[in-house]
């Protein structure tokens, strides 16, 4: 089970001795060759569906 805490341990945490993980995202790059993996498509009917849910009064 892992705790979740914080530590600077870079393979397994010395609490529970459970799988680390890194709490930064990556950084941006403009020049990444993969960048189009990291940034999810969006489609014509998701940017609609975006206004409509800003425009909506509750």
């Amino acid at each position: 089970m892992e705790c979740k805490k914080y530590t600077l341990h870079i393979d397994l945490c010395p609490n529970c001795g459970g799988k680390v993980r890194v709490p930064h995202p990556a950084k941006f790059s403009l020049d990444d060759k993969y960048i189009k993996y990291r940034i999810p498509k969006r489609t014509e009917a998701d940017l609609a569906l975006d206004l409509q849910k800003e425009h909506r009064v509750d």
